[in-house]
């Protein structure tokens, strides 16, 4: 295998598993609301500021991340970016206040910003165009894994030690990548595009940078518009998916365990009942594959599963948890060997389990084939920017639906107790996919032009470079 191959590799599995770190320092707090505000003296309810502060934060400045990242060596930037969100998220395992707290996750926020944005543009200028889908489905699916891994971190390390030791875990790991960055490839800009391809592989450069006056044609352009709405509605619904742990410790204690028990079976369930999204690799190729045959291919196929996504959800919230049997000793161990058990020999937690699987799947359609399209409908320089504008639009939703379930619950509790109350919040919430499939399929027809004018720009400006070489060398 050639240098550059094995370097291209290695850049590719750096920033996959970069895109793991926001929402792993996201998936630590919900398990440790309770600890963080009993310690620093606050009302529990106030602790849902943090996460939506960072999620805006974050989002906010990835779009000024996304638009250096048009101009400047992605490489520096992102060593930048990281060094403050590291640094940030030691200062949060030393906070003294509430106060404090929110100021460490703000600063956070603005480190995490260049993940998405930046990391997103030396990914799609590192992947061959034929696999875009395939490897950004393991870029998205990384993310999820992200959450998953910081809430079974926060259930399991902090409940031996202190809510503190997981933000110092994950601050150490991000000084290592630091260190793996130094050896980081920085792609050529445009370097994945089929139409650029003799001019990169003949030693010359894609010398577009962004504009600011491009901005606005980033930002009306029909597919992109499309695209940053469809993020909105459906980010309403997987945001409040946020509370599927809270949601599953009063399935627990309906069932006759104490708190403690609840509380670290909530943290197994949250993981084992997201497996499905494992399947976003598969997707992604299928989306590939369809892409190849017609420009409308990824957005029909992920308006379908969009769209099945809510109906699976809804049975998987309804269905109870009954005769749910485990160790009332709090062993972390035990619990989640009896609960696999669980799913094999309880039929209920069986029937859970297989709706989780389908829904999740379904759900894990979109991130890979939306990455690919909102790359295909974009010029390189343009995808930064882009692709933070998007990241914003994910982020309000994921606020919106993160701070409704709270008063969509305030409402429902008034007639409906835990866990009912919770059905009914998150399944008026997964109405929002309908929505966000209507977008896919209106999308379809208008991708198709905008996908051609990218490609018909690229090939222009290749010609012109290709001239303008020819008549150097005279």
């Amino acid at each position: 295998m050639e240098k550059n191959t094995v370097r291209a590799i290695y850049t590719i599995f750096v920033f996959i598993a970069l895109a793991a770190f926001d929402n792993i320092i996201l998936g630590l707090f919900p398990p440790l609301f309770s600890d963080i505000a009993k310690e620093l003296h606050v009302n529990i309810a106030e602790m849902g500021n943090i996460p939506a502060v960072n999620i805006l934060v974050t989002a906010i400045s990835s779009i000024y991340w996304g638009y250096l990242s048009g101009k400047f060596k992605r490489k520096r930037l992102i060593i930048i970016g990281t060094l403050i969100w590291v640094v940030s998220v030691f200062l949060t395992s030393i906070c003294k206040t509430y106060f404090q707290l929110l100021l460490y996750q703000i600063l956070t926020g603005i480190g995490l910003g260049c993940i998405a944005s930046i990391g997103f543009s030396v990914l799609t200028d590192s992947i061959p165009y034929r696999m875009r889908g395939l490897v950004l489905s393991l870029w998205g699916m990384t993310q999820g894994l992200g959450g998953i891994a910081g809430s079974l971190m926060a259930s399991l390390i902090a409940t031996k030690t202190s809510w503190r030791v997981p933000f110092e875990i994950v601050g150490g790991i991000g000084f290592f990548l630091i260190v793996l960055y130094l050896f980081v490839k920085e792609p050529h800009r445009g370097g994945a595009e089929p139409e650029l391809r003799e001019i990169i592989q003949s030693g010359e450069s894609y010398n577009y940078v962004i504009d600011a006056r491009q901005i606005k044609d980033v930002l009306f352009k029909r597919s992109n518009l499309l695209l940053f709405i469809q993020a909105l509605f459906m980010n309403i619904t997987t945001g409040s998916l946020v509370w599927l742990p809270t949601f599953y410790i009063y399935k627990v204690i309906q069932q006759g365990y104490d708190m403690n028990t609840s509380i670290i079976v909530s943290g197994y369930l949250y993981a084992i009942f997201q497996i499905g999204g494992m399947t976003s690799v598969y997707f992604g190729h299928l989306g590939d594959r369809l892409q190849k045959k017609t420009y409308k291919g990824r957005a029909i196929l992920t308006a379908a599963f969009v769209f099945l996504t809510m109906p699976l959800y809804i049975f998987m919230f309804i269905v109870p948890m009954n005769g749910l049997e485990l160790p009332k000793d709090h062993n972390g161990v035990m619990i989640f060997i009896k609960l696999i058990e669980q799913i094999i020999v309880n039929p209920w937690i069986f029937f859970i389990f297989v709706l989780s699987f389908f829904a999740s799947s379904a759900q894990s359609a979109n991130t890979p084939n939306w990455l690919a399209l909102i790359t295909d409908v974009n010029l390189p320089e343009h995808r930064g920017t882009a692709f933070s504008i998007a990241n914003l639009s994910n982020s309000l939703g994921r606020t919106i639906g993160n701070v409704g379930v709270g008063s969509i619950l305030g409402i429902v509790s008034g007639f409906a107790k835990e866990p009912n109350s919770y059905i009914i919040t998150l399944s008026l919430l997964q109405f929002f996919l309908v929505p966000a499939a209507l977008c896919y399929l209106l999308m379809a027809k208008r991708n198709v032009a905008d996908i051609w004018e990218v490609k018909s720009v690229l090939k222009k400006r290749a010609a012109q470079n290709k001239t303008a070489l020819s008549k150097g060398n005279r």
